[in-house]
C-alpha cells in the first residue's frame, strides 16, 4: 500500500484570514480597529454561530459591523483578534451572557447555528472562520481561573493569552491532537460503529486522543489495537481538520492492517468489521451508512476507494 494524497481541502480549512500576530500586543491598532464602522466581528452565543439561510439550504456566515457589532459586544463576554481578511480586521466576540441575543440585533440577520450542521454548506473560508471563532470563544469562557493557583486570569495579546493575576502564570489556547485513521488490508477496510454515533447504521474510520509521549504513529497503532484487537503496520499521513468542538484536531492517516481477526472493546465500540470496495460502494443497499461527506473520515474511505 502506498501513500494516498488527499483528493481535496477538508471542512473548516482553507482560512482567508491573515492571523496577523504581530498586531495582537499592538493595542493601538486594536483599538482603533475594534471601534472602526468595517471591522467584522463574528458572535458565537453558546458555541453557535450566526447565520442566514441556513432553512433555505444554503446558510452563509453573517460576520458583524457597525452598530449591530456594538450592540453584541454590550453583552460584555469575551473577545479576540482573529486576523485580517482582505485588509479589514475581524474578531470573535462571545454573547452568551444575553438570553437571546437576535433583539440585540436588526432584523432579518439570521438564528444562531450549530456549525457542524452546515459547514459542508457553507462557501469557502466561511467555515474556518467561523470554526477559528467558535474554538477560541470557547477557550476564552472556559479558562477564566488560574490551573495553577486558582485565581482570577486576565486577557492579553487580543484575547490569545491569559495571564494569572495571582501567580503570573501565562496559558494560551489549547488544541488536542486526535488521530483518525482509515485501516486497510488486502482489498477490505476496517470501520467500526461507536456506541456515541447518533446514526445507528453508520460505520466510520477509528479514531482517538494522542496521549502525552506518544508520536502520531504510535497513536495510531495504539488506539487501533485497543479499540478493534487489530495489529497495524506501516502508517501513512493524509490530511488534518481542525475539529474546535470543542479544541482539537483531527490528524488522518491511512494505516496497514497486518492482521485479520477483530477483537473489538466493549466500552468504545458497539461493532466493527471489514468492508470491502464493492460493499462501500453498495452501502445503501446493504443498509448502513457512510460518515458525513464533510468529514476528514469520509474523505479517507472516498480517497482509499479511488486511489
Amino acid at each position: 500500500m502506498l501513500s494516498i494524497p488527499a483528493s481535496r481541502p477538508n471542512a473548516y480549512t482553507g482560512s482567508p484570514l491573515d492571523r496577523a500576530g504581530e498586531k495582537r500586543d499592538d493595542a493601538e491598532f486594536i483599538a482603533a480597529a475594534l471601534s472602526h464602522p468595517d471591522t467584522l466581528f463574528a458572535p458565537v452565543w453558546r458555541a453557535r454561530s450566526l447565520m442566514k439561510g441556513v432553512a433555505e439550504g444554503h446558510p452563509e456566515a453573517v460576520l458583524l459591523t457597525g452598530a449591530a457589532a456594538q450592540s453584541v459586544r454590550m453583552a460584555d463576554g469575551p473577545w479576540a483578534f482573529l486576523g485580517l481578511w482582505e485588509g479589514r480586521p475581524v474578531f470573535a466576540v462571545d454573547c452568551s451572557t444575553a438570553d437571546d441575543p437576535l433583539p440585540l440585533l436588526p432584523e432579518g440577520m439570521g438564528t444562531f447555528t450549530d456549525l457542524r450542521q452546515v459547514a459542508g454548506l457553507l462557501p469557502a473560508g466561511e467555515a474556518s472562520v467561523l470554526a477559528h471563532a467558535r474554538g477560541l470563544m470557547h477557550w476564552r469562557t472556559k479558562h477564566r481561573f488560574c490551573g495553577v493557583c486558582g485565581s482570577r486570569c486576565e486577557p492579553r495579546s487580543a484575547g490569545h493569552v491569559m495571564v494569572c493575576q495571582g501567580c503570573g502564570a501565562q496559558h494560551f489556547p489549547r488544541t488536542d491532537p486526535a488521530v483518525i485513521m482509515l485501516v486497510v488490508r488486502d482489498d477490505a477496510c476496517l470501520l467500526g460503529h461507536s456506541h456515541r454515533f447518533p446514526n445507528v447504521t453508520m460505520y466510520s474510520t477509528l479514531a482517538g486522543f494522542v496521549e502525552p509521549g506518544e508520536s502520531l504513529e504510535e497513536a495510531v497503532r495504539r488506539e487501533v489495537k485497543e479499540e478493534a484487537g487489530i495489529d497495524v503496520g506501516e502508517v501513512w499521513y493524509h490530511s488534518s481538520q481542525p475539529w474546535p468542538f470543542p479544541s482539537s484536531i483531527m490528524l488522518g492517516f491511512h494505516a496497514e492492517g497486518l492482521s485479520d481477526e477483530i477483537r473489538i472493546d466493549p466500552d468504545e465500540l458497539k461493532d466493527a468489521r471489514w468492508f470491502t470496495r464493492d460493499q462501500i460502494r453498495n452501502h445503501e443497499a446493504l443498509g448502513f451508512s457512510l460518515p458525513r461527506a464533510d468529514s476528514i473520515a469520509r474523505r479517507l474511505i472516498e480517497d482509499w476507494m479511488g486511489a
